[in-house]
Parts: C-alpha cells; sequence; structure tokens
C-alpha cells in the first residue's frame, strides 16, 4: 500500500510540473522585452568563463560533498582558441585539474598553450614576472580585472603588476605583457609542469630574441619556437627538486609592451618556426586578435536567432562556442603530424586529435558534422589512420562510438575519408577481441557482457560495467548495420541488426531496470538501483539512469516495460523520485529525481515521453534543464556537471534549438519546442533552414516541414542539405 501511495505522489509531482510549465512561455533566467532582429554578432553574447565557477548547490548535486571537494563540474578554460585548433592558450591556477583553471581560485601560475578539460595537457606554461619573488613563481589576481571573449583573454597580476593580453591563431600563440616596473621584467617557462607527467624538457635561445624547446610527456612531444619584440638579456635554465624551469631575462631600454609570439608543433621546433612565421609573422596583437573575432563570429554567425531573452542568447552562444573548441587540430603548415606509431607523415588530410567520443557522440559530432563537414572527414580520416596502425577503430575512454558518429556522418555525405577501410576496421570492433570492444567474444556468445561476483561493490568498484557496454554496443551495432546495409553488405547487416536488439538481455522485467547479470546468467543480487557506480554494472551511473537508453529502438523499450502507460509511470519516477544523499560520486551531479543531467549516459531519457505521446511532459523536463542548470550559481557561471569535451554544451544547442539527434545513425531529429521566436540556419550549400515557432505555450500542436504537416514527432537530415522550412505549432 505504501508503494502505491508513493507512486501516486510521484505521478502527481510531475503531471505538477507540466501543468505548470506547459501554459505558459518559456522564461530563461531573466524575463524578455526582446523585439530586436536576429542576432549579428553572436560573439558578443560568449562568454568564456561558463563552466569555470563551482557547482555549490546541494540541490543540484545530490549530497554534500565531503570536504575539499570540488565537483566535477564544468571543467572547461577561459582563454584564448579558433575552432578545433592546435592552440588554446589560457591561464592555469591549478594543475591536475580538468582544465587547470577554477574561477573560485585567486592565483594564476601560467598561461599553458593546450587544453582540453579532463585532466591532461596544458603544455609550455609561460608566466610573465617583475620584483623579487622567488620559485614557485605565482600571482593573486581579481576577476574584476579579467575579462575573455572568442580568441581573447586578458588579466593584470597583481603581484608583478603586469597586465596580459593574449590571442591565438590555429598553431600559434600571441602575448602582450604590460609591465608596470620596466626595469626588472622577466619571462618564466615553467616547463617541468603540464597536467601530464613531464618526462623531460629543454630551452634554448637561437637569437637575440628568439628561443626554442620542446616539452616531453613520453609518447607526446610539443615543440615551440618564440619570438620576442625586447631583447633578451640571459636564458637562465635551473634545475631543481620540482623538475626545474627557465627564466628569460629582458633587456631594459625599451619602455613599451612585451610582446611574446610562439608557435607550437607536435613534429619539430623547425615546423614551429615555420608556423609561427606562416600564422603571425610580423602581425600586430590587434590583428590577430581581430582575424580571430572574425572567425568565430562567422562560425556562429550560422545559426541566428530572433527572440529569447538576453540571458538565454548568452547561453546558447557560449554553448554553441563551447561545441567547437575539441577536437584539436595537429597537423602543421606544412602538413606534417606524428602519427600513431611515433612517424613524422604528411598525407591529404589534416590531422586531428580524437572527438572524445564518450560521450561526444551523443549530440556533439553531430553538430560538428552539420557545420563543418571538411573538418569532420578530416577527423575521421586522422581515426583511420591510427587505425589502419593499431589494427581497431579508435574510440576513447569507453564505448565503440566511432561506429554512430562515422555512419552519421557519412549518410551526411561526408565523403572526404577512406570509407572502405573505416568499414573494415570498424567490423574489426564488432567482431575480434582484443581491440576497441572489451569482452566482445562474450557479448558476440550471449548477447551481453557479464558482470564477475564481488562481494561488496562501491562506488569506485573496477568491473566490467556490463549493463553500459552491452546497451551501448547494440546501439553501436544498429547504427553499423545500417552502415553495412549502405555499403551493400547483406550478411553483416542482418546479423549487426539482430545484435542490436541485445539490450533486451539486460532487462529485467521482476524490476523493471536494466539489470547487471553473472556469467551463469543469474542477475547480479543484491541490487539497488538507486547506487551509483563507476564499472560495476554501471559506467558513472545507475541502474535509473541507464534503463531508458535504447534510442535506436524506443517502442520496443516501450512494449519491455509493458506497454506506454506502464512506461510513462516508470520515466515519472526517473524524473521525480528523490536522490539519495547518502549515494556520493564526484562525477555524478546535476540530479532532477534520479536522472542526472551532470554526466551524460542518460542524456537521452528527456526525450523518452515522446514514445508514449506526451511530448509535454518531455518538454517540462527540458525546459527546467535549459533554464536551471546552465550559468547557474552566485556567479551564474556553473554548470551542473561535466562539459565532456562540448557534449552538454551541444545538447543545450540542440534543445534550444528545438532538435535532437536521438539516434544519430537515423539521421533524422526529434522535434521539441524552441526557447527561440525564430532560427536562421545557414547551411553548408549557401541555402537557408528557417525554423519559426508559432505560439507562445510550451505544449506541442503540430510540425510542419516545407508546408506539409509532419507525421509524428522527426524531421528527417535532408532539410539541412536542400533548406526550407520547419513550422513548430503550439496548443493555446
Amino acid at each position: 500500500m505504501k508503494n502505491k501511495c508513493n507512486s501516486a505522489i510521484l505521478l502527481v509531482a510531475i503531471s505538477f510540473i507540466v501543468s505548470c510549465q506547459g501554459q505558459i512561455a518559456y522564461k530563461g533566467n531573466e524575463q524578455s522585452n526582446d523585439v530586436e532582429d536576429f542576432v549579428e554578432n553572436p560573439t558578443t553574447y560568449v562568454d568564456p568563463f561558463l563552466g569555470t565557477a563551482p557547482l555549490t548547490d546541494t540541490t543540484l548535486i545530490g549530497y554534500t560533498p565531503p570536504k575539499d571537494w570540488r565537483v566535477w563540474a564544468g571543467l572547461v578554460f577561459p582563454g584564448s582558441s579558433l575552432p578545433n585548433a592546435m592552440v588554446q592558450l589560457s591561464p592555469i591556477t591549478e594543475y591536475h585539474t580538468g582544465a587547470g583553471y577554477e574561477y573560485e581560485d585567486n592565483e594564476i601560475l601560467g598561461f599553458t598553450h593546450t587544453n582540453k578539460g579532463h585532466w591532461n595537457l596544458c603544455n609550455i606554461p609561460i608566466l610573465p614576472v617583475s620584483g623579487t619573488k622567488t620559485y614557485p613563481y605565482k600571482s593573486k589576481f581579481s576577476h574584476d580585472k579579467e575579462s575573455a571573449s572568442p580568441a581573447y583573454y586578458q588579466v593584470y597580476l597583481e603581484d608583478f603588476k603586469v597586465d596580459v593580453r593574449l590571442s591565438s591563431t590555429l598553431r600559434c600563440g600571441i602575448h602582450e605583457y604590460t609591465f608596470e616596473n620596466n626595469d626588472d621584467r622577466k619571462i618564466l617557462f615553467d616547463l617541468s609542469k603540464s597536467n601530464n607527467h613531464v618526462t623531460n624538457w629543454e630551452i634554448k635561445k637561437v637569437g637575440s630574441h628568439e628561443l626554442e624547446g620542446v616539452q616531453n610527456m613520453g609518447r607526446d612531444k610539443v615543440y615551440f619556437y618564440v619570438v620576442l619584440d625586447h631583447e633578451i638579456e640571459q636564458l637562465h635554465v635551473e634545475e631543481n627538486g620540482s623538475g626545474g624551469h627557465a627564466m628569460v631575462h629582458i633587456k631594459d631600454g625599451k619602455n613599451t609592451p612585451v610582446t611574446l609570439k610562439i608557435g607550437l608543433s607536435f613534429v619539430s621546433t623547425k615546423n614551429a618556426k615555420e608556423n609561427l612565421k606562416a600564422e603571425i609573422g610580423a602581425k600586430s596583437f590587434d590583428d590577430i586578435y581581430k582575424n580571430g573575432a572574425k572567425e568565430w563570429n562567422e562560425l556562429l554567425s550560422r545559426i541566428k536567432v530572433r527572440g529569447g531573452s538576453k540571458r538565454e542568447k548568452e547561453l546558447f552562444y557560449s554553448c554553441l562556442y563551447r561545441s567547437f573548441l575539441w577536437p584539436a587540430l595537429r597537423s602543421d603548415r606544412n602538413g606534417e603530424f606524428a602519427d600513431e606509431a611515433g612517424n613524422i607523415r604528411k598525407e591529404n588530410f589534416e590531422y586531428y586529435t580524437l572527438p572524445s567520443l564518450w560521450d561526444t557522440y551523443r549530440n556533439k559530432v553531430v553538430l560538428l558534422g552539420m557545420l563543418r563537414p571538411e573538418l569532420t572527414g578530416n577527423v575521421i580520416q586522422s581515426m583511420v589512420d591510427r587505425g589502419s596502425i593499431t589494427g581497431f577503430m579508435p574510440t576513447f575512454f569507453h564505448g565503440d562510438h566511432a561506429a554512430p558518429f562515422i555512419a552519421s556522418s557519412y549518410f551526411k555525405g561526408i565523403n572526404n575519408f577512406d570509407i572502405d577501410k573505416a568499414y573494415e576496421l570498424l567490423l574489426n570492433n564488432a567482431y575480434k577481441e582484443g581491440g576497441t570492444r572489451p569482452h566482445i567474444a562474450e557479448y558476440i556468445e550471449k548477447g551481453y557482457i557479464s558482470e564477475p561476483i564481488v562481494e561488496s561493490p562501491h562506488v569506485e568498484t573496477v568491473a566490467s560495467a556490463g549493463v553500459s557496454k552491452t546497451l551501448e554496443f547494440a546501439h553501436d551495432d544498429y547504427a553499423l548495420a545500417l552502415l553495412a546495409h549502405k555499403l551493400g553488405d547483406t550478411l553483416h547487416y542482418e546479423d549487426l541488426l539482430k545484435r542490436s536488439e541485445n539490450y533486451k538481455n539486460m532487462f529485467d522485467n521482476t524490476t523493471n531496470f536494466m539489470r547487471g547479470k553473472l556469467e551463469n546468467g543469474d542477475w547480479v543480487t543484491p541490487f539497488d538501483p538507486q547506487y551509483p557506480y563507476y564499472e560495476y554494472m554501471y559506467r558513472e551511473a545507475n541502474a535509473w539512469q541507464l534503463s531508458f537508453y535504447v534510442p535506436h529502438h524506443m517502442p520496443s523499450l516501450v512494449n519491455l516495460y509493458g506497454g506506454k502507460k506502464q512506461f510513462e509511470s516508470k520515466l515519472d519516477s526517473l524524473f521525480t523520485l528523490p536522490w539519495n544523499p547518502k549515494h556520493i560520486a564526484r562525477n555524478v551531479s546535476g540530479f532532477m529525481g534520479q536522472y542526472c543531467h551532470g554526466n551524460q549516459p542518460d542524456h537521452e531519457a528527456p526525450f523518452s515521453y515522446y514514445f508514449v505521446d506526451k511530448p509535454e511532459k518531455s518538454q517540462a523536463v527540458i525546459d527546467r534543464l535549459l533554464k536551471n542548470y546552465y550559468g547557474v550559481g552566485e556567479y551564474g557561471r556553473a554548470l551542473s556537471g561535466m562539459d565532456d569535451a562540448g557534449e552538454m554544451s551541444a545538447w543545450y544547442v540542440f534543445s534550444a534549438l528545438g532538435l535532437y539527434p536521438l539516434s544519430t545513425a537515423d539521421n533524422e531529429y526529434i522535434t521539441t519546442i524552441p526557447i527561440f521566436d525564430e532560427i536562421k540556419w545557414e547551411l553548408n550549400n549557401g541555402e537557408e533552414l528557417a525554423i519559426k515557432r508559432i505560439g507562445n505555450s510550451r505544449r506541442l500542436k503540430s510540425i510542419e516541414t516545407n508546408g506539409k504537416k509532419v507525421d509524428g514527432y522527426f524531421v528527417p537530415y535532408s532539410l539541412f542539405e536542400n533548406g526550407g522550412t520547419i513550422v513548430i505549432k503550439t496548443k493555446k
């Protein structure tokens, strides 16, 4: 009886949310009376500090963090970069902390030249210093004297009385230091430091104004070439217990700002020099910054919005900006790059880092393909190149999500990569042990991946993550099946399509959860669906968060639950059953009930109500996430969880536009209600797709494409090839 009462309360709660949010126009974090035309200068709305602030709201966190814990939220950098560039020039306040910059800190340790946000990179730290301070050098700073915009960062270093301005090109950075004390000017190269372990480093003076060197992290070597507009009086290299550092002493007599120009290369100092000469040369700081701002404005202007509040536009364009910082370029101007085996080569494509497919495969790489198809093809060919050396298509961290990424891109008409080799490698992943898919032999034999017997599993238990892998492999199989069909491989198409239903083997109809199995086929017992694991049964998630992940077969999933009513009831509970504050996981935060927006495994769940014909319930959840889970906290600059190389940002972009790539290989988009009145999307062929919202409620009435009513809730990718109009009408 108690359980029935609790269920009734939960249903009332979700219904209340829907009824309240569904009858009014969407309001962001601030009310707007905007009646202006489409945004023409989107860079003015970008806040590079979004995601740098700490998440401290225990309601969103779900628990009270242990002392000295910083919840893994945001993990982004505020510095200068061009889209998908080699160089990300950004301040660092602490090493080994995600992107290295934490908004609550008050000291800067240096300015590093590579970044991503995942406890790696942050190479070539440089810091202007003055006065009598000794190593380790650092300076206090204030946010009152700090600013940033795309391709620009500025801060005043209080301890050294230096105003710093930074900007960058694809492969180079430019620093401008305005010293108050022009008689004692030095520049620290803290080359023993990075977010990766530095095995050795070198720097040497090669001219009156020039330096060159390398920072070696074992497998990766970052070479640099520096030109100063002031004469170098002395280069002092000091070895100490922390690994040493180098100090450049600037010759007195020239009382103007010090400009430092630096070129990077992952191949050689010679290439770093060539990169610098080609991309910066004699150009001034302002030249570089203006060119960078222009490039960002051109990219962000591909999607122009009208309506919405100022705050909504700030969040939208900040998230769109954040979606195009990774993957990063690794080819030099002359085309050379260091391949997976460490060989220096030159090919007919640009070489990029891996695109962090877990979890950017859900949305970010889809957005990349829609706006930068040529680059996307180069990213895929870079993956193919790596796979040609290892024998398997590479992935990132967890899963095998190259399949939906490559299939989706190929179906979009992106073909500047070797599709035959890509397909061969993807089949290796799907069928051969010892590669990208752990436990693939068991998966093929049994249709699921089992979990070992663990007496007392806890949050950090290392195991198989069998439920997560089985569900994700099933989705990957579906994507690869579609690619097989496109390429005329009937045999693999039929087998992979059958395997795409393996998620059914994880569904326990006695509990209505996706549940782990032991090797003998028994369910893992005891079973607590609310407990979050690192990789025991679930990867960085609990049973609630994984039990709605079947994006390629949602109607079938509804049937597993016993039909629409049962599925809807279960989904209601996902968003309303309170998180247990005793369940503490550093990487899981941003809760709405059991749903976790701060980590990515259940990011598809808010759209699930569409499959029981309750889009208004999905919209209520989506609107709440858009409004309350981005740009939160004391500074209005915290995210509810990890951005994960732009995935969380891309989720906002798609959801704000009223489109979401639920099953990415299908190349269709589930349609929700945009937060803007109208959107103009400039297509790659110069045509335009217009998205218009008619009505002010948040209850979906109908969808029209090019004047024809859509049967269902999806619109095809072909609209992004040919242009046209999507009209989304809402109920009064």
